[in-house]
């Protein structure tokens, strides 16, 4: 798999040059390249307690990403996902460290305790006041002898490093970390492996199938479940995550692993507050990329019971962009529409042979849904069947308030229901070619004059013509012949879609936008779904 790296030997210097170079000068890094891999504040404070924390790279923006105020005072990194080497922590610390001590912020993987460990032990020989807290939130495996350190642990860099900006000592600090490392649970999901550089991608989760309790170095999960949406996989972390204790407010960390889509967290982060343990989730930091496992495809789900003060911590503000802050959860919000745009009363009526024209029609356009989306993948964004299967479910779900037997005011009906549930450019095209038809039928035009008013009026807004790729290559032609029957027009809608394939420079839409060589050989996906839908009729 190619990724944006130009060797897996310097991946990880070249990313803290590019992460120290755009701090703005509030960080430096430690002599001792490549070896010594050691991100500092430049403005830190040694009359303070020092907080250093780090590990494997791979899980940006942790740990660098979180070096600055009210958070860590150094980040020691490692290869991707290796633990850095002893002489580097020992970097660390004595780049950061005053009278004040230093605290450890150490996850539990077998690497990092030793090389932390060792490092702590050198420190102390040279008289310094160092401690060390081990990070171990992970509960996907509960017979696990040691539970690995996951996002939780940016609970601890938290409020411990906001302790620490406040001026509190090192014991008061190391003992609230210990509090909060007991009372954090996390757990992660994901579809899919992350792809280490210079190494083959692990396929181990079959499609259908999503990971639950998998690791942030891509290690395997506790075990492999149906996958068949965002409510079932939170529900099944959910569970997880409830095993007693869950009463009162706590705070829930949603940790993008690096490949999920900010609409898809946002998603989860719904599933979330609804869950089981929603109930009980009074605040929320994220969703937002805190430990990732480069472009893992899931996410982690943490979860903490502050009290007032640790509450007060993680509230505290700090200047780091890579930090989303604590947000509190309340009510979704409901405004009403003003009047303006509220749609004007039409009296339903009933008519069943108009019924079930426009129901054959939306079925259609719901059977082709993957066929269009796979087409307009090659020239567009992939979403043109969605789109088209939104406006025909808003249609069906709507047509007992339709009014059936008029169909002046149907076609105006019509118009105003795509406009509101139909996304995109097309969604106002046709709410405008269906206003326009309506207009004509008021005016006493035939049904096909009336519908060739439509379109005239759909391209003089949007600009399209015949030969521009886009759906008018197909209903143009087949309006043209519509006098003559369902067959006639199918013959030349069918006609119109596929010559679109042979359109190599498009005009309109985001064909446009597309070279020639993707577009060669595809049909529009909008000339298509015309064509599928007087085919459909034609065959009544």
């Amino acid at each position: 798999m190619a990724q944006f790296i130009n060797s897996k030997e310097h991946i990880v210097v070249e990313a803290i040059d590019g992460i120290v170079a755009a701090s703005g000068g509030t960080l430096a890094r430690l002599d001792g390249y490549p070896h010594i891999r050691v991100v500092v504040r430049t403005d830190w404070d040694k009359s303070k307690v020092a907080l250093v924390s780090g590990g494997g790279s791979g899980h940006e923006p942790s740990h660098a990403g979180f070096v600055g105020p009210g958070m860590l005072s150094a980040a020691v990194c490692g290869d991707v996902f290796a633990s850095p080497s002893v002489d580097a922590v020992l970097a660390g610390i004595l780049a950061v460290t005053g009278p004040s001590g230093c605290l450890l912020i150490v996850k539990n993987y077998t690497g990092d305790r030793l090389n932390f460990g060792l490092a702590a032990e050198r420190a102390r020989a040279l008289g310094l006041n160092v401690a060390m807290v081990i990070v171990n939130d992970d509960i996907a495996l509960p017979d696990l002898p040691q539970a690995r350190g996951v996002a939780g642990t940016l609970f601890v860099h938290k409020i411990a490093g906001a302790m620490a900006e406040a001026g509190a000592d090192l014991s008061t600090i190391a003992a609230t970390a210990q509090k909060v490392i007991a009372g954090i649970k996390s757990i992660g999901m994901s579809l899919d492996t992350c792809t280490v550089p210079g190494s083959p991608k692990e396929d181990r989760i079959p499609a259908g199938k999503a990971e639950l309790g998998l690791g942030i170095h891509g290690e395997a999960g506790v075990e492999q479940v149906e996958f068949t949406g965002a409510s079932e996989a939170v529900a099944a972390m959910a569970a997880k995550l409830a095993t007693g204790g869950e009463d009162g407010p706590h705070v829930a960390l949603l940790n993008n692993l690096g490949g999920t889509s900010s609409l898809e967290m946002a998603v989860v982060l719904h599933e979330v507050i609804n869950s089981r343990i929603g109930k009980n989730i009074s605040h929320v930091i994220g969703p937002a990329p805190l430990m990732t496992s480069l472009d893992m495809r899931g996410f982690s789900l943490s979860i903490y019971a502050p009290d007032v003060e640790e509450l007060a911590l993680l509230a505290k503000t700090t200047p780091l962009p890579a930090w989303p802050g604590l947000s509190s959860v309340k009510p979704v919000t409901v405004l009403p529409l003003s009047a303006d745009i509220a749609p004007p009363a039409i009296a339903a009526s009933e008519d069943e042979a108009t019924k079930e024209f426009i129901s054959a029609c939306c079925r259609v356009l719901l059977a082709a849904e993957t066929d269009l989306n796979t087409l307009d993948a090659k020239s567009g964004d992939g979403d043109t069947g969605s789109t088209l299967a939104t406006a025909a479910r808003a249609l069906i779900e709507t047509i007992p308030r339709l009014p059936l037997a008029d169909h002046t005011q149907l076609c105006r009906a019509i118009g105003l229901e795509l406009s509101q549930a139909m996304g995109g450019s097309s969604g106002v095209l046709l709410a405008i070619f269906f206003a326009a038809a309506s207009d004509g039928l008021s005016r006493g035009l035939p049904m096909r004059e009336a519908l060739q008013a439509g379109l005239d009026r759909m391209q003089e807004i949007g600009g399209a013509r015949r030969g521009d790729r886009t759906m008018v290559d197909a209903l143009a032609p087949a309006l043209e012949v519509l006098d003559n029957g369902f067959g006639a027009a199918a013959t030349a809608a069918r006609a119109g879609a596929d010559h679109t394939a042979t359109i190599v420079k498009a005009k309109a839409g985001r064909a446009s936008y597309v070279s020639a060589h993707q577009l060669e050989g595809h049909n529009d996906p909008g000339a298509e779904a015309v064509a599928r839908l007087f085919e459909h009729l034609a065959q009544k």
